[in-house]
């Protein structure tokens, strides 16, 4: 288990950090709220995942101060290595990176959501891996819904087969789609394709598979994905700042 130093290049005042964390998630919190409002939607029904990624254990235990408690990684040993210093705190972590078949034991021991399936395989290995003693993984397919080369993702098109062959599988609950659009500042272009994974969503629902949850949105653009629908947002810079451009050691997948 790596020490908590490991997880910062240069370590910070845990002081700093707290204060810092705790201004910014506040400020998303707000944003989320304005956003909502916006709308004429609930903000207690928009749920905010902390991504923590290439951030240590002290940000996450200044954004837990703050009442935070979902948070998402997507590289495997640095997760692990934090959900076991972090374990008394009784977090949610998510996962939501790429996934290889030799990681996904790893991932189903210690994560209740998954958010980036987006192949058979990927999701059979989670089932076979999940043990009894836990409770079904929390799943969402992730979907390509840019059709970028460069990014993981089922097509939109083969979202209903996969989804019906998960439905199948013991111990993975499938709980809805989640997305990484193109980048872009154009608010109008952020809607649209948010408002294409809704529509995918509510297309799988018509077909007979109930689903709950959008996660969608990050720090550039959650307001544009709460518009559109979006139950849970993913933030992680506008929370945490810059990421370190090394964190010690870690398992990038």
């Amino acid at each position: 288990m790596l020490p908590r130093e490991a997880f910062h290049a240069k370590p910070l005042n845990f002081h700093e950090i707290m204060d810092a964390t705790g201004i910014n998630l506040q400020a998303v919190k707000r944003r989320i709220a304005n956003a909502a409002a916006q709308c004429g939607r609930n903000q207690e029904n928009i749920g905010l995942i902390a991504v923590s990624k290439s951030f240590g254990t002290d940000a996450v235990t200044s954004a837990y101060a703050q009442g935070q408690r979902a948070f998402g990684e997507s590289y495997v040993q640095e997760a692990i290595d934090k959900v076991s210093v972090l374990a008394h705190l009784g977090l949610i972590w998510h996962y939501m990176g790429p996934i290889q078949s030799n990681k996904t034991r790893a991932i189903a021991a210690h994560f209740a959501w998954v958010h980036s399936v987006d192949r058979l395989r990927i999701a059979e290995r989670l089932s076979s891996a999940r043990s009894a003693s836990l409770p079904p993984l929390q799943i969402c397919l992730q979907v390509n819904i840019g059709n970028e080369i460069t990014k993981s993702g089922v097509a939109p098109g083969d979202a209903l087969a996969l989804a019906r062959a998960i439905l199948t599988l013991p111990k993975l609950n499938l709980r809805g789609l989640m997305a990484i659009p193109p980048a872009t500042q154009d608010k109008a272009r952020q809607r649209h394709y948010f408002a294409q994974l809704r529509t995918l969503k509510e297309q799988l629902t018509a077909s007979g598979i109930t689903l709950d949850t959008l996660s969608m949105g990050m720090s550039d653009d959650f307001e544009a994905a709460i518009m559109e629908g979006a139950t849970l947002v993913r933030v992680g810079s506008a929370i945490f700042g810059p990421r370190p451009t090394s964190v010690g050691i870690r398992s990038k997948i």
